[in-house]
């Protein structure tokens, strides 16, 4: 059986479209919020799936005041943000609609609360976003790595749903509701590494380079004590000019996000010196990808390793790539 093809070449009037699958409200303001801003402002649609609704995060921004007093409270005000953060980057937002399962701690680990998004099974919490992707039909989709970036279970269970959505999108056996969308098959799927250690080490060695102290010192440490593995990174994306609408879309998750805390700890004028990217490995391909050939691909000075440079690489009109079929 042969899935539904992907889109590997839309025509000329019809535009692209990106969809970006996140946790929590706030993650898409830290994963590639740039990048989403950067293709919105170039006329790609680009939609936010946010899987929960924050309902268990806590206050992380010592000047937001007292929490809110109950699940409801929080996740309304999540909302509130979620809006905002969208608006700043320019891009639409929809909700899958579970509950948040906060962030286990201790030793052991307490169980997770009943109903939370990471004990849904499988099936159940990829049917939402297998229809989402139906009805947005997104040429490329943007999710978490296998870890979850961190091992929070939300961003692990986002993972899983997104592959699983990624791979069965397409297939009209699968995910079969009366009414429903037509199958769609996105062309590319993307892991979003946000804190890869390239960036960590340059950021760092520039801010001591420049006499200022570096907010990732303790993280260059104990990553590098505990050998954690490097990912694989495919992809760079050029967001210089759209770092602002990152940081307001940042500012806007108030109770998440310290407008003097880490996020905002390097001068702007050192990132867009040393790091004016955010990067991306690319996970699966339904397209021919060969970047340098196009003439969309960088090669780093100092590695040596070549870069795609868009996210969009092999999908658009004027590239007319055959897709490669996918067969069950």
């Amino acid at each position: 059986m042969e899935h539904a093809q992907p889109a590997s070449a839309p025509s000329t009037a019809e535009p692209l479209r990106l969809m970006a699958v996140h946790a929590h409200p706030d993650d898409e303001s830290s994963k590639g919020a740039a990048t989403m801003a950067r293709y919105a402002a170039e006329g790609v649609e680009v939609l936010v799936v946010t899987c929960t609704g924050g309902e268990r995060g806590d206050i992380l921004n010592p000047r937001f005041g007292p929490a809110p007093e109950t699940p409801e409270a929080m996740a309304a005000l999540r909302r509130e943000e979620m809006a905002a953060a969208a608006a700043a980057l320019g891009v639409r937002q929809e909700w899958l609609g579970f509950v948040d399962s906060g962030l286990p701690e201790g030793d052991p680990l307490p169980p997770l609360p009943e109903g939370c998004f990471a004990l849904v099974p499988l099936e159940t919490a990829a049917a939402p976003l297998v229809e989402a992707v139906r009805r947005f039909r997104p040429h490329v989709m943007t999710t978490y790595d296998p870890s979850g970036g961190y091992p929070h279970p939300d961003h692990i269970k986002t993972h899983e749903v997104s592959v699983e959505a990624f791979a069965a999108a397409g297939d009209p056996e699968r995910y079969v509701v009366d009414g429903g969308a037509e199958p769609w098959a996105p062309g590319k799927l993307y892991y979003n590494h946000g804190f890869s250690m390239a960036r960590i080490r340059s950021v760092h060695e520039a801010m001591l380079g420049a006499g200022l102290e570096s907010p990732f010192g303790e993280w260059v440490e104990s990553r590098a004590a505990r050998e954690i593995p490097e990912r694989e990174v495919t992809t760079r994306i050029d967001v210089r000019e759209h770092l602002d609408q990152r940081d307001a879309a940042l500012r806007a998750h108030a109770t998440q996000i310290d407008p003097d805390g880490f996020f905002f700890a390097v001068p702007r004028d050192l990132e867009l010196e040393v790091w004016p990217w955010e990067e991306y490995e690319l996970a699966e391909s339904r397209v021919e990808v060969a970047g340098a050939a196009r003439g969309d691909a960088d090669t780093d000075a100092d590695s040596g390793a070549e870069y795609e440079t868009d996210l969009f690489a092999g999908l658009r009109p004027e590239v007319g790539a055959e897709p490669v079929r996918q067969d069950a």
